[in-house]
Parts: C-alpha cells; sequence; structure tokens
C-alpha cells in the first residue's frame, strides 16, 4: 500500500507530506484548492509525463517520493529482482525529480530508473481511475481493454496479436510474390545459369595461382634444364677443372702446409663447410635434372585451363582468383531466391500461421465469454444499488474479422428501466447513468485485480443524493481489500472514508498562493462534511446532517 507521499515545490505545493493508512481514504475541498494535483504528483512518481510547468514558480526543481510497505507479492518481488531494485527492507521507494529546464530523473529504492522501468512498476502498485473515465467507456477500445484488464487476459491478448502479426507479414510477402512472379522467376533462371556454368568449371580456391606457377614452369622448362646442366657442369662435371675438384685439391695443399704453420688451420676450417655445401648444391641439382623434362601435353593442358578461368572470369565481371568465391555467392543467392520464391512453402506455411492465430484466438475468446458473463452479472447487481432499479448490463462480443485484438468486437449494452432491450452505452445512456455504470464497472472491475492502491479522481461527478451514498458505501467496502484513495466533491461519499484530508489553498507570506493539505478529525471533519452539504454558510442544521451522515 502507498504508506507516504511527499511533494515538494509541485505545482502551487511548496512542502507536503502525507502519512497515508489502509482501507478508504478521502480528499475534499473547495473547488480550485488543488485537490487533483495529488493525483498529478502521484502520477508523475509512478512514470507518469512530465516537463518543466510542474515545477513551482521559483524553485529549481520539483521532487516527489512515494513510499509502499507491505509485503510484495510474487511477481513485484520477481520484477525487482530482475532490474535489480531489490532490498532488505519492507519498504518500497519511487522518486522522481523534474528541474525548471524539463529535465527528468527517476529513482526506485534510491537506484537511478528509467522512466519505463518507474512506469511498469507504478502499474504493478497503483490504479487510477480518472475523472473522465465514464467518457472513454463510450469507446469500443476501450470497452475492449477494460474487459482483458478485469479478466486478466492482457498477455494472451499479446500472444494473439503476437500471432496476427507473424501471419499477415507472410501473407503479405506471399501476395507480394503472386504480383511479382515473373520478375522473380526471370532472376532465379538467370542465377541458376550463372551457377551451373560455374559449377561446370568448378573453380577452387588458390587454384588460379596454381595454375599460373605451373604453367610458367612447363612453358621454360627447356631453359630450366640447360641452366641447372650449366651449374651441375661447372661444379663437378666439366673437362676443364670443375669447382668442386678445385676447391678439394686447394684443401689437400693447405693441408701439407699446416704441419709448418699452423695459423692457416682457420683457412681450412673455413673451405671445408663451403667444400661440403657445393657437393649438396651437386647432390641438389642432379635430383632437379632427374625430375624436370619436356611436358607439351601438360603444358596444353594448363594453358587450356588458364585460358577457361580466364574467359569465365571475363563473362563474370571478377579476378580470376575471385572465381571460386563468386560461384559460393550465386549459390546462396538462389537458394535464398528458391526459398523466398516458392509458393506451395510460402502458402503452408501461411496456412499453418492462420491456424495457430485461429487457436490463440480462439481460446481469447472463450475467455472474453467467462469474464463477460461474470462482469455482466456483477455490473447489473451495481447498478440496483445505485437507483437503476430494473436496469440491465450486458457485454455483447459481436464476431469480427480477423484481427490483431481477436475474433470479436467487445460492445457495453445497457438497458436503464425493467422491460427495455438493452442497447449500446453511447446511445442509451444519459451522463448521470453513464457516471453511475463506469464507476460500477470499475469498482467491480477493480476488485478483480491484484492491484494493491485504488485510486478514484472525482469519478463520483454526476451523481448525488441517496445514490452518493451506495456510491460512498461500494468504495469504502472495496476498502476493506485493498486501500482506496478518492478525491470527492460529495459529503455522502467524503463521511464513509476512514481517513480524511482537507485540500486548501493559502496565501503564503510573501504573496505566493500555495496549496495546504490537513488531516481532519472530530469537528474538524464535521465542519468539512458541513460546508460541503451547505456551501458557504454553515449552520447548526448542515453540522446536524453531517454528524448524522459521518455516524452512519
Amino acid at each position: 500500500m502507498l504508506r507516504a507521499l511527499a511533494i515538494r515545490d509541485f505545482v502551487i505545493v511548496d512542502f507536503v507530506e502525507l502519512d497515508l493508512s489502509s482501507g478508504f481514504t478521502v480528499f475534499t475541498g473547495e473547488t480550485g484548492a488543488g485537490k487533483s494535483i495529488l493525483i498529478d504528483a502521484l502520477t508523475l512518481a509512478l512514470g507518469g509525463r512530465a516537463d518543466a510547468s510542474v515545477v513551482r514558480e521559483g524553485a529549481a526543481r520539483a521532487d516527489i517520493v512515494a513510499e509502499f510497505t507491505g509485503e510484495l507479492d510474487a511477481s513485484l518481488q520477481s520484477w525487482l529482482s530482475e532490474h535489480a531494485f531489490d532490498n532488505d527492507e519492507s519498504s518500497l521507494l519511487l522518486r522522481r525529480v523534474i528541474d525548471n529546464a524539463g529535465r527528468s530523473k527517476a529513482f526506485i529504492n534510491g537506484v537511478t530508473a528509467t522512466i519505463t522501468q518507474l512506469r511498469e512498476l507504478g502499474e504493478m502498485l497503483v490504479d487510477i481511475h480518472g475523472q473522465h473515465a465514464h467518457q472513454s467507456l463510450l469507446r469500443a477500445d476501450a470497452q475492449r481493454d477494460l474487459l482483458d484488464a478485469h479478466a486478466g487476459l492482457q498477455e494472451r491478448v499479446k500472444e494473439v496479436s503476437a500471432a496476427f502479426k507473424q501471419w499477415r507479414a507472410l501473407t503479405k510477402q506471399r501476395e507480394e510474390f503472386e504480383r511479382d512472379t515473373k520478375q522473380a522467376l526471370l532472376e532465379r533462371e538467370r542465377l541458376e545459369w550463372q551457377v551451373s556454368e560455374l559449377q561446370k568449371l568448378a573453380p577452387q580456391s588458390g587454384e588460379w595461382a596454381e595454375v599460373c606457377s605451373e604453367h610458367s614452369r612447363l612453358s621454360h622448362a627447356a631453359s630450366l634444364i640447360e641452366g641447372a646442366q650449366q651449374a651441375l657442369d661447372l661444379l663437378s662435371e666439366s673437362d676443364s677443372s670443375p669447382m668442386l675438384s678445385q676447391l678439394s685439391t686447394v684443401e689437400q695443399r693447405l693441408a701439407k702446409l699446416v704441419d709448418i704453420d699452423d695459423k692457416l688451420k682457420p683457412v681450412i676450417d673455413a673451405l671445408e663447410p663451403a667444400r661440403i655445401q657445393l657437393q649438396e648444391a651437386v647432390y641438389a641439382l642432379n635430383d632437379y635434372l632427374g625430375r624436370i623434362e619436356l611436358d607439351p601435353a601438360r603444358l596444353r593442358v594448363v594453358e587450356s585451363r588458364m585460358e577457361a578461368l580466364h574467359s569465365a572470369s571475363r563473362k563474370f565481371h571478377v579476378a580470376p582468383e575471385a572465381l571460386s568465391q563468386e560461384l559460393e555467392q550465386l549459390s546462396d543467392r538462389l537458394q535464398q531466391l528458391s526459398d523466398a520464391t516458392d509458393l506451395d512453402a510460402i502458402r503452408a506455411q501461411e496456412e499453418k500461421l492462420a491456424a495457430a492465430y485461429q487457436a490463440s484466438a480462439k481460446q481469447l475468446s472463450k475467455a472474453r465469454a467467462a469474464a463477460a458473463k461474470s462482469l455482466s452479472v456483477a455490473v447489473t447487481k451495481a447498478m440496483q444499488e445505485l437507483s437503476m432499479s430494473g436496469g440491465r448490463f450486458e457485454i455483447a462480443l459481436n464476431t469480427s474479422e480477423a484481427a490483431a485484438h481477436g475474433l470479436e468486437q467487445v460492445e457495453f449494452l445497457v438497458a436503464g428501466h425493467a422491460g427495455t432491450t438493452p442497447r449500446p452505452l453511447a446511445k442509451v445512456a444519459s451522463g448521470g447513468e453513464l457516471a453511475r455504470i463506469s464507476l460500477a464497472i470499475s469498482v467491480i472491475a477493480s476488485s478483480a485485480t491484484a492491484t494493491p492502491t485504488l485510486i478514484f479522481d472525482e469519478v463520483d461527478s454526476g451523481i448525488g443524493g441517496a445514490v452518493a451514498e451506495v456510491v460512498g458505501r461500494l468504495l469504502r467496502k472495496l476498502g476493506q481489500d485493498r486501500q482506496v484513495l478518492c478525491v470527492t466533491h460529495l459529503p455522502q461519499v467524503a463521511s464513509q472514508g476512514a481517513q480524511h484530508f482537507q485540500v486548501s489553498k493559502n496565501a503564503a507570506p510573501d504573496g505566493r498562493t500555495v496549496s495546504r493539505i490537513t488531516p481532519l478529525a472530530g469537528a474538524e471533519r464535521v465542519e468539512e462534511i458541513a460546508r460541503m452539504l451547505g456551501g458557504l454558510e454553515i449552520t447548526a442544521t448542515t453540522r446536524k446532517h453531517a454528524r448524522e451522515l459521518l455516524a452512519s
């Protein structure tokens, strides 16, 4: 429940701190005193829209803090834990700060939060029924939303909406394909031909570099053989003293001289590795000449492959070394087009999604039908208490074309008197009747939700007398299970409150107008109820009537 509300520098409120209790609490005051400012401030603390105009003139910022206490239900605890706002304390703090430049900050349990997070949490804590709620009931979408909220069907509605969007998206794709079939088929045929051509060529990654290397070797085979043989002759096979033989002779001569002067030893040590390296080169040249040969047939094969790759590169406007990648990309595009233009597959998937939507929507329709029946009975009963004897309330579920919200249109019907046929709410209800019916629906729908705090902002406008007394009793009864806050101008409603605050507008010493909120009890409360009954002139009779209302 809402345990405390602190408001600083908001509109005409300089500072107010309210301690609230459970049960039914009422706020009263003269017209223009700022009763609804409280609701506006709380709405901001719950994530409502804000701008610089809410900051009291001359102040730097408006600051609203709402403290909620009591045991949190599982879904609320789960949300706080998921978003890292949970704490070990039994209270929950929501804070909103708006500066005079219109910038806004939000906090949950002292941790910085987004406005969206504040709004999500607020919707789980407080349900506000505004003073113009009865006007919104004339809209078909508002009637549907109220029924779904009463029955707790919001998640099921989201599932139906998601299924509808998937189905309609595929239907649109199928329709677009049917319009563009010729163009799609031409594109597919072109890709099939290109892929077929490249698949026949079968280019491999890195093949172009290998082919070029082999062609260079084959085309220069004669020169390679001749050059390698000449090098071998110079090293070891020349008739006129080859290099290897000369080096061996030098080694032998120096070896004889090293006994005379050992300073020649480093020279011999340097010549020996050189001789070994030359011998290794001779072995390598012999091996090379043993393997290399003139192969005109292979050269022709390689040249033909080079020409095929080069021709394909010109045809597809890519480098020869990129042909394998081009084949892969064209194959992928062809597969994507084949998947996207398989009309039979699209139709089969469309039928599957349509069936899934129908199944989900029919479950929603069944749940709505049950909720419509129970809500109709409850509102009809409440109408009798609200001086609409013989009146009847019904909820019609009119079959409509498949839509994101389901398979039916929800329509509220009402018969104001016995023996009349229920007709659409907008056509038959007078202003007073509409206000009473709206209030009955609000009270009954609220009793079906888990929201711990309910706020009614002058929803009792348009009624009076005995009906107002019944309304007060309804709200007091609702307050036995929930915390109910009500801004009212009716003494019959105000007298039913377990807690009573008076909102007044006063002149501050500096000449500014400020709003004050005062808790009332005893004689002060009698005076306020008397004022509501009799206006400016309060007589002994009105005071007596006020005491009677409070006593009842």
